[in-house]
């Protein structure tokens, strides 16, 4: 065998002659022992890209938000009413309980505020959400969830893998990988967080786990520039990008024929490739001024209260209207998480949230997105 030592290195040589052994007694014993590697047509494919595919099973849905409320509002105040506890408000109770607070007396709190009847379904829900309220016909609301763990990170890993412990894709990312999506111009995945920071798990919320991180969510700004870094910072002259990209690409497909089967590399590549096709398509689809001013008001875009969850309620919208598959929503940074002054932090949340989602949902059925 005869090697060109201007292309090969030691490394490159151990690696195609000494360890490529290994591979040819590998691949002769996955050819010739149907138990170890035979694929058949009961198979499952592995997927590597985000074109868009059919599920199992026909179904409606071809899109999906999930507005993720992060530190784990009070379901007692806000949902699912306690008579009881409020009758027992004050009381001590003498069984040893969990508390996380240094010096609990065991004392029972009732909730400070009014449930009301909403909707033709009469659906049972806290005065402070009194947009959701409103919509009360349009939800589902199962007061029959639990978890395994009371702490933050086991929690957003529960609600979004079914798992306590991380390293499982996300349902985004199990989406995403299954399904595909429909615009190739836009991440199937889309995270819209409060510009101001991350929630408790941060980054994990949204992970791929152990799928290719093609499918892992993809981060988008609903402050200043939607998407960060998608054009250069200096402007070049016109068609210099164009050869720029095309000479990324062929060293890219280089590279990737001397690592094959590297899933990062490839989701690398295939994002880098995504983000010359958003950089027209992105700007596009989130400029909320073709919004109507009716509709910026609806969604409090014109309440400094309002305008931050608002924006990214209807960025959401206006993402799965573009054929994104996928969008997820996070709440204010300062989060649902109270261990004291429940009823201002509450109010608080209550204040910034419960407009921009109601008007979600309106603006969904409005335009036939909920069908």
């Amino acid at each position: 065998m005869r090697f060109d030592t201007a292309t090969y290195t030691r490394r490159k040589l151990l690696e195609r002659s000494g360890l490529g052994f290994g591979s040819m007694a590998l691949a002769y014993m996955l050819k010739e022992n149907p138990l170890r590697g035979a694929v058949s047509e009961s198979t499952p494919v592995l997927y590597s890209d985000l074109k868009p595919r059919a599920g199992h099973f026909k179904g409606p849905a071809k899109a999906m938000i999930q507005l993720f409320q992060n530190g784990g509002p009070s379901q007692v105040d806000l949902f699912d009413p306690k008579p009881e506890l409020n009758k027992r408000n004050g009381e001590t109770i003498t069984q040893q309980v969990e508390t996380f607070q240094p010096g609990n007396k065991n004392v029972l709190l009732g909730s400070p505020f009014q449930f009301k009847r909403y909707g033709q379904c009469g659906m049972e829900m806290s005065d402070i959400i009194p947009r959701l309220g409103g919509v009360a016909d349009e939800l589902c609301l199962i007061r029959s969830m639990y978890t395994e763990h009371n702490n933050h990170p086991e929690g957003v890993n529960m609600m979004e893998t079914c798992k306590i412990f991380a390293g499982r894709p996300v349902m985004g990312a199990w989406i995403s990988y299954a399904l595909g999506t429909e615009n190739q111009n836009l991440p199937a995945y889309v995270v819209l967080r409060d510009p101001a920071g991350y929630n408790s798990s941060g980054k994990m919320a949204w992970s791929s786990g152990f799928l290719p991180a093609l499918y892992q969510g993809v981060e988008f700004s609903s402050a200043g520039t939607p998407v960060h870094h998608l054009n250069p910072a200096n402007p070049i002259p016109p068609g210099a990008q164009r050869d720029n990209l095309d000479l990324l690409a062929k060293f890219n497909n280089l590279h990737q024929r001397e690592h094959p089967r590297e899933r990062e590399l490839d989701a690398r590549i295939q994002n880098y490739e995504l983000a010359a096709r958003m950089q027209l398509a992105a700007t596009e689809v989130l400029d909320l001024s073709k919004e109507s001013d009716s509709t910026r008001k609806m969604y409090g875009l014109d309440n400094a209260v309002t305008a931050a969850y608002g924006t990214r309620c209807l960025m959401a919208r206006r993402l799965i209207e573009a054929g994104v598959r996928f969008v997820q929503i996070f709440p204010p940074v300062a989060s649902w998480d109270h261990h004291n002054e429940l009823r201002q932090g509450l109010q608080s949340m209550c204040g910034q949230c419960d407009q921009g989602s109601a008007a979600l949902i309106q603006d969904l059925k409005a335009r036939g997105l909920l069908d």
